[in-house]
């Protein structure tokens, strides 16, 4: 076991930022979530192996739409999502794992296990981030006899806008529910769900993703003191990733529907599509990328990572295409039941290029 400690919160931002592929979070909260909870207690890494297999995990989360402004989630919302689930449940809680790597939700289950004394969970519903909860569920989305406990707590108290949110059934509708209360609360709410033993993740889950991102982190900011070109090189250089394209952002189009945000921009040559991280990339017609690939903008100013909801028009950037064989995957990525929403609202096929061996 591993106590997480302010040098982690840095290495888990960084390393997050890049798997956040454009969306995942948002790096001032994921300082702000990880550093309290370094802060308060001592969050501990556990791996799989640590724990019995009948261990009780949920999946810890933050779901909505990265580009929303009106959204808010404390660090205590978290804690508050996690207590409401284990209320519902009637049996203890051993530790969680995050539904995906990103700028702010590798820090998931941190705060809520300096709090509750939780272990934070070395694997994740997905090493890299994704846009819908179904493709974070380890494959449960493709399973109709098991039926989940989903809570979700978090809102605007300025707009009068805070929720707590308790909902059981399938996964999908129960994912629905959530979706529709991150959008009442503002934007975003804190949520934990999906209770399993720690067999299942460790068969269906992405394993290791947490030291996985930590790795990636810890290696970019050893290489910041070089400047932004050792930065970029120490990111493709850990993930085996390659630089498709660099140049000036322009054309971005993004609206913001139903707790997504959805949309393209160009930069050279090339565009990218996306639906909260980026889906693909394609230049003169020809697909290059595809999700579950991790497609990440880097910023050329500094080397890191710049989201979808922060770049701009005439931003230089580099484009980051890793293959997804390089990256740890759970199998809601594999499942080809969670594509057909993302491939409506992108207006693009995916499943094809994403479940192609």
């Amino acid at each position: 076991m591993r106590e997480l400690d302010r040098s982690a919160v840095d290495a888990a931002v960084a390393g997050g930022s890049v798997l956040a592929a454009g969306g995942g979070g948002w790096v001032d909260h994921g300082y702000l979530v990880g550093r309290t909870a370094v802060s308060y207690g001592a969050p501990t890494l556990a791996t799989l192996d640590e724990i019995a297999d009948d261990a009780a995990l949920v999946t810890v989360s933050a779901i909505g739409a990265p580009a929303a402004r009106d959204w808010e989630m404390r660090p205590g919302d978290y804690v508050r999502a996690l207590q409401l689930l284990i209320e519902a449940l009637d049996e203890p809680i051993v530790g969680t794992i995050t539904a995906q790597n990103g700028s702010s939700t590798t820090c998931n289950g941190w705060v809520q296990s300096a709090v509750l004394g939780t272990l934070v969970i070395d694997a994740a519903g997905d090493g890299r981030a994704h846009p819908t909860g179904k493709m974070g569920s380890m494959g449960l989305a493709a399973d109709p006899d098991y039926r989940t406990v989903q809570a979700a707590a978090g809102g605007n108290r300025a707009q009068d806008r805070y929720l707590e949110v308790v909902t059981r059934g399938s996964v999908r509708h129960s994912a629905e529910v959530l979706r529709t209360a991150a959008v009442a609360s503002g934007g975003f709410i804190a949520a934990a769900r999906n209770p399993l033993p720690a067999s299942y993740v460790r068969e269906h889950g992405a394993v290791g993703a947490i030291s996985f991102a930590l790795g990636l982190g810890e290696a970019m900011v050893d290489a910041e003191p070089a400047g932004p070109e050792a930065v970029m090189e120490a990111i493709t250089a850990s993930l085996g990733g390659r630089i498709v394209g660099h140049g000036s952002v322009r054309a971005k189009q993004l609206r913001t529907e139903g707790g997504f945000d959805i949309g393209a921009l160009e930069v050279g040559e090339l565009e990218l599509g996306f639906v909260n991280e980026y889906m693909t990339i394609e230049a003169a017609g020809e697909r290059l990328a595809t999700f579950p690939d991790v497609i990440t903008t880097l910023s050329t100013r500094d080397g890191r990572p710049v989201s979808i909801a922060d770049i701009r028009d005439g931003d230089e950037v580099a484009v980051l295409a890793v293959d997804k064989s390089r990256v740890p995957l759970g199998d809601g990525v594999k499942e080809p039941s969670v594509y057909p929403e993302v491939e409506e609202m992108l207006g693009k096929p995916l499943a094809e290029h994403a479940l192609a061996a």
